[in-house]
């Protein structure tokens, strides 16, 4: 199941990446499966210490969220949308 759901971000990135916000989606979708499937397979393992993993990837989850929003912002600002196909790294 968790697979089918990074499956499912993974081909939502590679054949709608229209807009910058949806590819971000995508990405957080993708994470967090990931997220998710560590989550249970450390449950599953009955570790005593099984927080640390999940919650670093959480973490590191986040700081991309972050990083993502705010160049969505710049180039909303710059360029006046968010659409891929405008966006050129020549021009950036």
């Amino acid at each position: 199941m968790f697979s089918l759901m990074f499956m499912l971000g993974l081909s939502g990135l590679t054949f709608h990446r229209v807009h910058l916000l949806s590819a971000l989606l995508c990405l957080e979708s993708m994470m967090l499966s990931v997220f998710i499937a560590l989550s249970v397979w450390m449950l599953q393992m009955d570790s005593s210490n099984f927080s640390t993993p999940p919650l670093l990837l959480l973490a590191l989850s986040a700081c991309e969220a972050s990083v993502g929003l705010a160049l969505l912002t710049a180039t909303a600002r710059t360029h006046g949308s968010d659409r891929i196909n405008i966006l050129n790294l020549l021009e950036c």
